[in-house]
């Protein structure tokens, strides 16, 4: 393959990292469309898996809020790092912030939950730390389809890129010359 500048915008399997956001059992049942978001976030996790990506899973206070959802613990890569919150966005977590300096990682795709509170919150905080943030939108969900607008509009006011599950993955491999092509077009039919 020839090596071409590629915007930076575009994901890079080398810069990027994974970071799902509190997708916990009792939000199973309140959730706006969980079962779609769920799906979304199981490709994102399994393309992780088989592009080398790192991934980052948070709890929202789980004694209260339960643990990740089970269909999800499955799909998470042995090297997962895992990670209690109490704060809303992911940032104010300092070994999540640690973790993430450690990995070298510039570029940051966020899935989860809710999309108004914990993502918004750790977006803005991720860009104000000089990241660069990929949100794909039907990787993320909350209780209100209206707060999910109103926090699209205020994220990508303030610089996230948007995408999909898809866009991102397809970013991510590059060619179909990739070994893992086949892989990932599989979780995209």
């Amino acid at each position: 393959m020839a090596t071409t500048t590629r915007h930076p915008a575009l994901l890079d399997r080398d810069r990027a990292v994974l970071v799902v956001i509190d997708v916990q059992e009792r939000y199973r049942s309140v959730l706006h469309d969980f079962e779609r978001m769920l799906a979304s976030v199981l490709r994102l996790v399994q393309g992780a898996a088989a592009l080398g990506l790192p991934v980052l899973v948070t709890e929202q206070y789980p004694q209260g809020l339960g643990h990740t959802v089970p269909e999800l613990l499955e799909h998470l890569p042995a090297d997962t790092h895992r990670f209690e919150k109490m704060t809303l966005s992911c940032v104010g977590e300092p070994a999540f912030m640690d973790t993430l300096t450690r990995l070298g990682r510039q570029q940051v795709i966020l899935s989860g939950l809710e999309t108004h509170a914990c993502v918004n919150q750790t977006a803005h905080d991720l860009l104000a730390a000089g990241q660069q943030v990929h949100l794909p939108r039907d990787a993320t969900s909350a209780r209100h389809a209206a707060d999910v607008e109103t926090a699209w509009e205020k994220m990508r006011g303030a610089g996230v890129i948007p995408g999909t599950s898809e866009s991102v993955l397809l970013e991510l491999v590059r060619t179909a010359e990739a070994p893992e092509f086949k892989t990932l077009q599989g979780l995209i039919r």
